[in-house]
């Protein structure tokens, strides 16, 4: 039996309403602030971490006065979908006040419990609460009982479709179906949808039997020839998922066809160059502060107004400062640095760009030799006190072969690596491209990366900035995949317009 509430929000999307979003694991909103672009409305969002929680308000909800982060945080564990509503929905039912779900649960409880486990949702609701690992799955598959979504759109690492010996995507889609969705799931890289950054990521839809359409993943709109590292990646990723002319003893014991799994579009040569580094940064001024010792320690506050540089900007770059709601107002308040050691800035200038430790290591060892031959007949003896302390002002002190993406310089022409969580503690990982600068990258230019708006704004200080950009789905390819929706609930394929700003 079809739910009537899921038929009556049909018939109001099909009069014109704008569709409405909960965004479960929000972080700062970047799947929010790309189904916003595309005209949908942000009715609510569970998010655990204070500072995330509080920038997603700030920016889609308005001022942080009289309220905290911690006020703001919410735990899913603890809040019912019903509670949820009640306080955003003005009473509104549970299962009438909202059109789409979206978010990422983290992946670590769920593979811990498998198919018969999230079957009991479906069976027995308050399941997780019987569930001592606080299971975050169940939890969200007990929040798409209780709203009963037209669309499900889920984000996670690739490594959720091989997990702990689970296809965590594939086991997902059973149980949705036996809730009466139209499940698929894919793997699909920003930098082919606009983003200036190689990510690669699963995203799974789920259609309301309702809506009667098939899901559909949207076609590319750049051209990036990735890295090998990304096909091998994509590779161990969907070793579970079964090509259909694979032998069958050439199987695992937990692979299987999938019916569930299809392979996303794929980008062509024949489209628009990816968006690169250069594109999104360009027009940011240079950071030398570090250089002549004027750059001050501690903690990095967002209070210091940066004018854009007086250079002819990308189109990437005119979206950043231009985008509707979040427009700038000539220029940044966070193009800001962590402080970086004074070993490193020479290493930084000598890198070439897509080197990676091993080959800083290197250029630091040269650096210490001329040092050395420098001082001449003062030079200290090898294995000395003076001699290890030179080469420790010189030399990083990472093994070379437990680390060797620690480091890496971007490339101008390029796009950039994956921007992971961790950039809150270490942004070595993304050495900018200028040589001049010897530095890494700022917070905005993180923002910029991943394809954050300029006025959009981040709670917090530096290192809680760079760990919710980090965290974040991208906004244009989040507005990429609201866009594919939109047909879907209105029943009007017009409505699929291309928006020329995402495909520049």
């Amino acid at each position: 039996m079809k739910p009537a509430s899921r038929i009556k929000k049909i018939k109001r999307l099909r009069s014109g309403e704008a569709p409405r979003v909960v965004d479960l694991f929000s972080g700062c909103g970047g799947l929010s602030l790309g189904f916003q672009r595309q005209g949908f409305r942000i009715v609510a969002s569970v998010e655990l971490d204070p500072l995330a929680a509080a920038s997603h308000h700030l920016n889609f909800h308005g001022s942080l006065e009289d309220t905290t982060p911690q006020q703001l945080s919410k735990d899913i564990t603890k809040i019912e979908a019903d509670q949820l509503m009640a306080d955003a929905s003005r009473g509104i039912r549970s299962d009438e006040a909202i059109d789409v779900l979206v978010g990422g649960p983290p992946c670590q409880a769920f593979a811990r419990v498998g198919r018969a486990k999230l079957r009991e949702v479906h069976d027995h609701p308050t399941a997780f609460k019987q569930d001592p690992r606080g299971n975050l799955y169940l939890r969200y598959l007990d929040y798409v009982q209780r709203l009963q979504p037209l669309i499900i759109l889920m984000e996670n690492v690739p490594d959720v479709i091989n997990y702990g010996g689970h296809n965590i995507a594939e086991e997902t889609c059973d149980v949705l179906s036996t809730m009466g969705y139209s499940c698929r799931y894919t793997l699909l890289n920003a930098v082919h949808y606009g983003v200036p950054q190689a990510r690669e990521r699963m995203f799974l839809i789920a259609y309301a039997d309702e809506l009667e359409c098939e899901v559909k993943f949207p076609e590319p709109t750049h051209w990036f020839d990735l890295p090998r590292g990304y096909e091998g990646s994509r590779q161990v990723a969907l070793k579970h998922v079964l090509n259909r002319n694979t032998h069958p003893g050439q199987l695992s014991l937990i692979a299987r066809e999938s019916p569930f799994y299809i392979d996303g579009p794929r980008a062509c040569p024949t489209l628009p160059r990816a968006v690169t580094t250069a594109d999104a940064l360009s027009d940011l001024p240079p950071i030398t502060s570090h250089l002549d010792g004027t750059l001050k320690r501690g903690a990095r506050h967002f209070d210091e107004f940066t004018p854009y540089r007086r250079t002819e900007a990308s189109r990437y770059a005119m979206l950043m400062r231009a985008w509707e709601g979040f427009e700038s107002e000539g220029g940044v308040y966070d193009h800001t640095i962590r402080s970086l050691s004074g070993r490193d800035f020479e290493i930084f200038r000598r890198m070439k760009p897509g080197d990676q430790y091993p080959e800083a290591h290197r250029i630091a060892e040269a650096i210490f030799e001329e040092e050395l031959q420098q001082l001449g007949r003062k030079r200290p003896t090898k294995g000395s006190a003076e001699y290890n302390q030179l080469r420790k002002s010189k030399v990083p002190p990472y093994d070379q072969n437990k680390f060797p993406n620690k480091w890496r310089k971007m490339a101008a022409n390029e796009p950039a690596r994956t921007l992971m969580a961790h950039l809150g503690k270490d942004s070595y990982s993304h050495i900018h491209y200028d040589s001049r600068q010897a530095r890494t990258i700022s917070v905005r230019e993180a923002a910029r990366l991943m394809s954050f708006p300029d006025g959009f704004r981040f709670v917090g200080t530096m290192n809680p900035a760079f760990r919710q950009i980090g965290n974040a789905v991208p906004p244009l390819m989040a507005a990429v995949l609201a866009r594919s929706m939109r047909p879907a609930l209105t029943g009007n394929k017009s409505v699929c317009t291309e928006d020329s700003l995402l495909s520049a």
